[in-house]
């Protein structure tokens, strides 16, 4: 039988190792916001910092590497509230703009 010394062994250090990897893509964020470039490539490089990190830390902190049911339950909850965000976007230009063919 397996303790939970036996079980957890290395837990700590790899928690270790992705909270320094975390605190260093906060640093390259940081780097990358006093760069002197234009907005559209801060953006673009912001952006896929911010989707790395944010993948490392559910990955690890909401311990999706260990559950795979959980993991596809993520991605499929996602990927649904996205698509359903997209599904409103016209309506709300429709709100604010009103409807041209209706006058």
């Amino acid at each position: 039988m397996a303790t939970a010394d036996t079980h957890n062994s290395g837990g700590m250090t790899r928690d270790l190792i992705v909270y320094v990897c975390l605190l260093a893509l906060a640093g390259i964020q940081f780097v990358i916001a006093y760069q002197d470039i234009n907005t559209s490539q801060m953006f673009e490089r912001m952006l896929i910092v911010a989707i790395v990190e944010a993948g490392l830390a559910l990955l690890f902190f909401m311990h999706l590497s260990d559950n795979r049911g959980l993991r596809w339950f993520v991605l499929i909850f996602t990927v649904a509230v996205i698509f359903g965000m997209q599904y409103g976007w016209p309506d709300s230009s429709r709100l604010i703009n009103g409807v041209p063919w209706a006058r």
